[in-house]
């Protein structure tokens, strides 16, 4: 009997931006809340290391992405925003078939550096935590 998948939680969408490396990853969603965007997955084969574990690079990207889309969400006129610094600690494992969610609690917006957190959850408990700073670009 295969497993079945766990329902995708209420406010969330097929996220809004494709990219090329996420491709391989879909399907994602995403949900605006307040002031951040906040991504979200159920964890599958594509998603995982030869020990069954989410990946720390998929876990890596997803958060870099989660922040840089919230830093984004007050600036207006920016071309675009770029990774200055990526930190990431692993706290705990996901694994197939969790729902993960890549939430941005705390983001600070300067002149031209801006700082976020970020709290990776795999079904609502903390596997991975981010810092990153990002570099606002000036639209061309």
């Amino acid at each position: 009997m295969k497993n079945e998948t766990p329902p995708i939680p209420p406010g969330f969408e097929p996220h809004f931006r494709k990219s090329p490396l996420t491709d391989p990853w879909e399907p994602l969603y995403s949900r605006k809340s307040g002031s951040e965007i906040v991504l979200g997955l159920v964890a599958d084969e594509q998603h995982t290391n030869a020990r069954g574990f989410v990946h720390g690079g998929l876990i890596s990207a997803l958060a870099d992405n989660a922040m840089g889309l919230s830093c984004a969400l007050p600036r207006q006129g920016v071309g675009s925003l770029v990774t200055v610094s990526l930190n990431v600690d692993f706290l705990g494992v996901a694994r197939q078939g969790q729902w993960l969610t890549f939430e941005t609690g705390f983001v600070t917006t300067g002149r031209s550096l801006d700082f976020a957190q970020c709290f990776v959850m795999a079904d609502g408990v903390a596997c991975a935590r981010a810092n990153a700073t990002f570099r606002a670009l000036k639209a061309n």
